[in-house]
């Protein structure tokens, strides 16, 4: 019997992978890979980029090699590469790992890529990239658009709309994608809201109106921080708009962070919030343990600094709720202990944290007892929130749970879809989203949340 050829091969590899790998991950690294050859059990796949072959290289490898000597019938090995260049050892071998996260995301060789065209005024900071971004279920979705975009610009999903609370990594994608777009030859613009309110309003003072709409239009990729404080601003919302359709229209990438999803962004145009709903929106939720702690790994690699487990496992638990915070804890220890001259242990980070260590935040609620809070305020049954019935004291009642887990007991949505029936995940964020903007015009439900909390123990 014949061999099959590398293209046909790599076909059924994938067709095994896509049912072991989420639908973002397959879309945005496998999807547009193809087979090129295989011989003695090496297996050369191109890939669009450099930066998708180091991915693939770096963190997939294992799952690929092991999948493709399954359906080979032998041991075999896969090597990543770009069309174009020579086949190497292995796009990530040789690297070690403070060289793999601390880089650009792309190809080393300076001479393989175009010249970046980073403005000026475009401050990135260099140790946020995408490959240094610590990737968990609860931004994976993120991540994965976020590279897209970087591959695609303009192409994958435009404009893409990165929302979630403070601390969780929306600007390190946003300064990632910015690395990505640059090392690829592009012109990328960095800016935060209220930058572009300041420019807006100089340029009107000093008549250089032109000069602003040339540094806002003329980018390839325009990446804008906490778009949220252009609410109210109705003049800078004009001129927002007006850029963005220019852009858009230009088939450029424009890339916006916000801290609450389309739906609760009011006051805003509403011609402005149909805009940003165009593309892709992505969440990211607060980071798991095992997330959090990898973040904390990373960040004491690349400082070089020694620490120990239980000092991951105390930080990761008692900063939760911002990952910056919790990065900022682990630099406190670390001059602490450097200044000290002492070695990181437990009782060097309780007294380089303080107070900080001293008052540990109140645990969450149980979601079971929310849950039954929650019922037993509306006078409804818990099975009758987790079962089928839409009736509309029973949809408040679980609409409002919903809420209440996500927010209060910090669960992740898809832990409460499987709270709730084993709803799926959009429709969970729906209807956390829902309360969440239905808060805010509401008075007689922002109460009754408020009377329910109230009772929480």
């Amino acid at each position: 019997m014949s061999q099959p050829s590398p293209r046909t091969l790599w076909e059924a590899v994938l067709g095994r992978l896509e049912l072991q790998v989420s639908r973002p991950s397959f879309a945005t690294w496998l999807r547009d890979t193809t087979g090129v050859s295989f011989d003695d059990g090496r297996m050369v796949v191109s890939t669009p980029s450099t930066f998708a072959a180091r991915w693939l290289e770096q963190r997939m490898s294992a799952l690929v090699e092991a999948t493709l000597s399954q359906i080979a019938g032998r041991p075999s090995t896969v090597h990543f590469q770009v069309p174009g260049m020579p086949p190497g050892p292995g796009v990530g071998s040789g690297r070690s790992a403070a060289q793999s996260y601390g880089g650009d995301g792309y190809d080393s060789q300076a001479d393989e890529r175009p010249p970046a065209r980073l403005r000026g005024d475009c401050a990135l900071n260099p140790r946020y990239t995408l490959d240094s971004f610590v990737v968990g279920e609860s931004n994976q979705l993120a991540y994965a658009a976020a590279v897209a975009v970087s591959s695609r610009p303009g192409m994958a999903y435009n404009p893409l709309f990165l929302y979630g609370g403070v601390g969780l990594g929306k600007t390190h994608l946003l300064h990632g994608i910015g690395h990505a777009s640059a090392s690829r030859g592009l012109s990328c613009l960095y800016v935060s809201s209220e930058q572009f309110t300041n420019d807006f309003i100089s340029s009107i003072q000093t008549k250089r109106t032109r000069e602003f709409r040339e540094k806002y239009r003329s980018v390839d990729v325009l990446l804008m921080d906490d778009i949220q404080f252009l609410r109210g601003k109705e003049t800078v919302q004009e001129s927002f708009f007006h850029t963005f359709n220019d852009l858009h229209n230009a088939n450029r990438q424009i890339v916006l962070a916000c801290d609450r999803p389309t739906s609760a962004l009011s006051p805003i145009e509403d011609r402005i919030r149909s805009r940003l709903q165009w593309g892709l929106s992505a969440d990211i939720q607060l980071p798991a343990q095992e997330t959090r702690r990898a973040i904390l790994e990373l960040k004491a690699q690349e400082m070089s600094s020694a620490v120990p487990v239980e000092v991951f496992d105390v930080l990761a638990e008692r900063f939760a709720g911002s990952v910056r915070e919790m990065e900022g804890a682990l630099n406190r220890v670390i001059a602490y202990a450097d200044l000290t001259g002492c070695t990181i242990d437990l009782d060097v980070a309780r007294r380089a944290l303080g107070d900080m260590l001293a008052a540990p935040p109140e645990p969450p609620p149980s979601p079971d007892a929310l849950l039954t809070l929650v019922c037993n305020y509306y006078a409804v049954e818990v099975q009758a929130v987790v079962s089928k019935r839409r009736d509309r004291k029973v949809a408040l009642a679980r609409q409002v749970a919903i809420y209440l887990l996500r927010e209060r007991a910090q669960l992740p949505l898809k832990a409460i879809g499987e709270m709730v029936g084993n709803r799926e995940h959009p429709s969970i964020r729906q209807a956390w989203v829902k309360i969440q903007k239905d808060r805010q015009s509401d008075s007689t439900l922002d109460l009754q949340i408020r009377a329910i909390c109230e009772t929480l123990p």
